[in-house]
């Protein structure tokens, strides 16, 4: 799965179904499924570098970071790759849950949180989606619910440790209660939206939001009412 991100928790985007240490100890002991994985999910050793397409080239002097679409102000907001790092920083402990069934769990990602996005280049009060964009145009959409939690992250570093070139370095969204592909490597920007509309990974048959905890991976799982037509 290319450009992808991260997700921990439940169909609650500002919660989450993370379990307690005594409840892992005891579905261990007693073989049973560890509570942190959500349905048809396995647990991963190690990162495997999952993608669509070449990895890009970080060029330092030209990398900018946008917001743009139905801002409040109406207008376009932008930073360097100088600026954008020097905004607040904070750290996030997240499982992460691949749409191909692999999970990794307790990932530490540090970077700047969407709420730090959200205050600095604020939406217009009818915006209700973002559009994530990234390098080669590849997209993915998210409720404006689901990208404004506080465990939501744009993140630079993974367990302590700058990203890799291929898996997002300089910079990827993470979205700890959605599976992957919903947080794109080599973000650029995002879109504030006033409507809801398919990214890449959508446009091509997955789910429209994609919550791990619902197993929702495909589009034909969609009811009514969560995701718009398909063309």
């Amino acid at each position: 799965m290319g450009h992808t991100g991260a997700g921990q928790g439940g169909s609650d985007p500002a919660g989450g179904r993370a379990a307690t240490a005594g409840g892992s100890a005891g579905a261990a002991a007693t073989g049973g499924p560890d509570p942190r994985l959500p349905p048809g999910q396995r647990l991963q050793r190690g990162w495997p570098v999952l993608h669509y397409g070449p990895v890009p080239r970080f060029k330092p002097d030209t990398w900018d970071f946008r917001v743009f679409g139905a801002t409040a102000s109406g207008d376009k907001h932008a930073w360097n790759h100088e600026e954008f790092s020097a905004l607040p920083r904070t750290t996030v402990v997240a499982d992460f849950h691949c749409v191909t069934k692999f999970s990794m769990l307790n990932n530490e990602w540090g970077g700047v949180s969407a709420e730090t996005i959200l205050a600095i280049a604020p939406p217009a009060p009818e915006v209700t989606h973002v559009m994530v964009w990234a390098e080669y145009g590849f997209s993915s959409n998210l409720r404006i619910l689901d990208f404004a939690t506080e465990r939501t992250l744009f993140a630079a570093h993974h367990d302590g440790e700058p990203l890799t070139a291929e898996h997002g370095f300089p910079v990827r969204l993470i979205v700890p209660h959605l599976y992957a592909w919903k947080g794109p490597k080599w973000v650029r920007g995002i879109e504030y939206m006033v409507a809801d509309k398919r990214g890449f990974w959508e446009e091509r048959g997955y789910h429209n939001i994609g919550d791990p905890w619902q197993e929702q991976r495909y589009s034909y799982q969609e009811r009514e009412g969560e995701g718009p037509d398909l063309q």
